[in-house]
């Protein structure tokens, strides 16, 4: 099994669904979690998981090696982007070509692209009166919400659906199909 490094920007609730996951199974790929925000909710649910995690600076990924070295001392195999908001710089897909995952709050193509994340993204499904979304995970290249599509399942959306309902059904599949993937992918 590979050892797996979670980059993420926020709250941080994929990035315990997929730990807890591995870990009911008596497993525990995940050895750091690393953050482009030091105040991320993610950092305390590291700490509360048992989890080392890094937080680094613009700089530091797009400028210096420090994520780079960071992950080659904790022999990082494979990294998980579970909401994470940067590009990944050339430099890390180079090294990690194709062992990069991210996963997109709605059905790429739509709905993808810089800016489009969270709440902004459930929002522009309800204003264009859209009777589905979900998920996609995708492989990382140079561009955001791009690379080659490995897993879409989608939900309905109620006409009545606001977008925190759309959030939350949007969550449930993130937190159940992401960590089953991952798994295919790191064993």
């Amino acid at each position: 099994m590979k050892n797996v490094a979670i980059f993420a920007s926020g709250s941080g609730s994929n990035a315990q669904a997929i730990i807890e996951y591995f870990r009911k199974k008596g497993k525990d790929p995940v050895k750091l979690i690393l953050s482009n925000n030091p105040n991320a909710y993610v950092l305390e649910r590291a700490k509360q998981l048992g989890v080392e995690s890094f937080v680094f600076s613009r700089e530091d990924l797009y400028n210096k090696p420090t994520v780079l070295e960071v992950l080659k001392a904790k022999k990082i195999d494979f990294i998980v982007l579970a909401g994470f908001l940067w590009l990944i710089p050339a430099s890390l897909l180079e090294e990690y070509r194709g062992k990069i995952v991210n996963i997109h709050p709605a059905l790429l193509p739509k709905y993808g692209g810089k800016g489009m994340y969270g709440m902004r993204v459930h929002e522009a499904v309800i204003a264009n009166k859209e009777k589905e979304t979900g998920i996609t995970i995708h492989w990382v290249d140079e561009k955001y919400d791009h690379g080659d599509i490995i897993l879409q399942v989608s939900c309905s959306i109620n006409p009545t659906d606001s977008p925190e309902q759309v959030a939350a059904k949007v969550h449930e599949l993130e937190h159940y199909y992401y960590p089953i993937e991952i798994e295919k992918l790191i064993i």
